[in-house]
């Protein structure tokens, strides 16, 4: 279908049309597409409403590119110059690739599509070359020679029966495993996601190869539990490449974190949110030796349904704050992360009470920290004091600590060794805010 509309904007940035300008008056004219707006909007991705002067399109924390009928909507990354590929190499620990030119991503963000498969193209290449990972399966046939053990149970219920083969239970090596069907599957829909017709080819070679020896099956939530649950230090090989077809599944497509029907997207959208997340989790885990970091953490007992009050059945709500530092089994610091540059833009309401509530959840005078991404130079933490409404006696502390993207890049990208030093020290400023502040003795 022809584009009628482009809308270009940034993460987390509104667009409405003006009066004759470009989407005055034009709507999403196919209902298919329609329903995936709807959708959209509802799962909180991208925010797409209709209203009587057009489409008016709400950017959250996903980047990319969709088609929905006749209107093309564009969100890139906010932070410009941002290294994001060496961020994200580290982040999902992925190999270096030396066929791209990285200078060429950070003009046109959607080129990220292609950059991914790229690289899980690399990655299938060198398992398919070291070897696929075996498993002993299971087989139950009915053979002239013996193999294995005879099933006497299956025998027994033959009698009467002339034949001139054994029922035998054996186990057999075989590539045709769980792992290897993800990542053919992850092959097949890169093959069909692919902007670059070379990339397409590539993807497709390799599905045929795996095809010789592995079965086909559909990407959903349940072949991920699946693949979760069986992964172990046998598959440790296949991280990185696992870890891609995740990462394009997700992106083109919604409901796959759920318990919904999925819905394949036309286009690609990249939760930047996820992404940093991932990041920071990394980051602390590698250079807090002397801390133990959970994330996604639960608060046991803060909130709970009376058991006379509860007429459904509810379950309580759940608090999970991003990262729980402690330190001899003491909680020393919550911590949350949201991909959006809190130097330039408010923090929302909604980001706000619960950051409150996870203040609340600790001992009187306690903080909760919200870690957000920028590039400026100049950014310092800012503290909001939470205090009693009738004495005015403060109860707690919300933090908004800047996280600089590029000494971050810095610290990632150079040699891990050299720059122990200097990455613990980020880290630890990260938790506790600058020495100087007197927060990090108060911790340790």
């Amino acid at each position: 279908m022809t584009t009628t509309l482009s809308i270009a904007l940034r993460e987390w940035e509104s667009w409405t049309p003006t009066p004759e300008g470009p989407g005055w008056g034009a709507y999403i004219d196919d209902p298919e597409a329609r329903e995936i707006a709807r959708r959209l909007s509802e799962s909180g991705v991208l925010s797409i409403i209709e209203t009587r002067d057009g489409l008016a399109v709400e950017a959250s924390s996903y980047v990319g590119r969709i088609q929905l009928g006749s209107v093309s909507i564009t969100v890139r990354p906010k932070l410009r110059g941002l290294p994001l590929w060496a961020l994200m190499r580290y982040a999902f620990d992925l190999r270096a690739l030396t066929r791209f030119s990285q200078a060429g991503y950070e003009v046109e963000s959607e080129t990220l599509q292609d950059i991914l498969i790229m690289q899980l193209i690399d990655e299938a290449s060198a398992l398919i070359s070291r070897g696929l990972h075996r498993t002993y399966q299971a087989r139950l046939e009915h053979l002239s020679s013996p193999r294995g053990r005879v099933d006497f149970a299956s025998l027994a219920r033959r009698v009467g029966e002339e034949a001139a083969t054994l029922p035998c239970r054996y186990h057999v090596r075989s590539e045709d495993c769980l792992v290897n069907q993800v990542l053919r599957a992850g092959l097949r829909l890169a093959t069909r996601q692919a902007s670059d017709a070379d990339l397409s080819v590539a993807c497709r070679r390799l599905d045929q190869q795996l095809g010789e020896a592995v079965s086909s099956i559909e990407l959903n939530r349940a072949a991920f539990a699946r693949l979760e649950a069986e992964r172990n230090r046998l598959t440790r090989a296949y991280g990185p490449a696992l870890e891609l077809v995740s990462l394009l599944a997700s992106s083109l497509s919604i409901g796959l974190e759920s318990s919904d029907e999925v819905v394949q997207l036309p286009g690609f959208l990249f939760d930047m949110n996820m992404f940093f997340q991932r990041l920071i989790s990394r980051f602390l885990h590698e250079y807090l030796p002397d801390y133990v970091v959970s994330d996604e953490h639960r608060l046991h007992g803060m909130m709970e349904y009376l058991p006379d009050f509860n007429p459904l059945g509810r379950r309580a709500p759940v608090l999970r704050p991003d990262f729980v530092i402690q330190r001899g089994g003491k909680v020393v610091a919550l911590l949350d992360t949201k991909y959006r540059d809190l130097w330039e833009r408010a923090l929302p309401r909604e980001m706000l009470y619960q950051l409150v509530i996870y203040s609340l959840s600790r001992e009187p005078g306690s903080s909760a920290v919200i870690l957000y991404p920028t590039l400026a130079g100049e950014a310092r933490e800012a503290r909001i004091d939470i205090r009693d409404p009738v004495r005015g006696a403060g109860r707690s502390t919300v933090i908004l600590r800047p996280v600089d993207m590029l000494e971050l890049s810095r610290l990632v990208a150079g040699d891990a060794a050299a720059r122990a030093g200097a990455s613990r020290q980020f880290a630890q400023r990260l938790c506790f805010g600058e020495p100087n502040l007197g927060v990090l003795q108060a911790a340790g």
